[in-house]
């Protein structure tokens, strides 16, 4: 079974961006993400820890400016803790094992898929396409990607 967690190594390779928004809580300007427009099937990976976050299959247009899914691949890789920054009441969406800042859940998603929008920075995220997902350790979740 897989390890995750944070490690200096981990934290030594990330861009100063991605340690500003995984490490200090930081959110990247909407529009700009990476992962924005990315369609491609496969898994979304926390960039720090390796654990499994989001699959394409519950990746979502919701127009906010960040890339969205509708839930998590496994609910327990994901911490949801209250957020009272910049004077609003939100819930933080934080990784278990690498505790990496990931974005915020909002409850204004789409009706038939659960009603949640988890609106996540593309610097806390790392994509391993449906290809890769074996030979990189995540085949226990290739089930959970739809080819398009």
């Amino acid at each position: 079974m897989a390890q995750y967690r944070k490690s200096d190594e981990a934290l030594a390779r990330l861009t100063p961006e991605q340690f500003r928004v995984t490490q200090e809580s930081g959110t990247e300007a909407p529009g700009t993400g990476a992962y924005l427009n990315y369609h491609a099937p496969g898994i979304y990976v926390d960039i720090v820890s390796g654990e499994p976050l989001f699959a394409s299959t519950d990746k979502f247009d919701s127009g906010c400016g960040w890339p969205s899914f509708t839930k998590p691949i496994k609910p327990e890789n994901v911490q949801e803790l209250q957020d009272g920054t910049l004077g609003m009441a939100r819930t933080e969406v934080r990784s278990s094992h690498g505790d990496s800042h990931l974005g915020h859940v909002f409850p204004d998603g789409p009706e038939g898929r659960g009603g949640l929008r988890y609106c996540i920075n593309s610097a806390s995220l790392k994509f391993i396409a449906l290809e890769d997902m074996e030979a990189e350790g995540y085949a226990a979740y290739v089930d959970q990607v739809n080819e398009p």
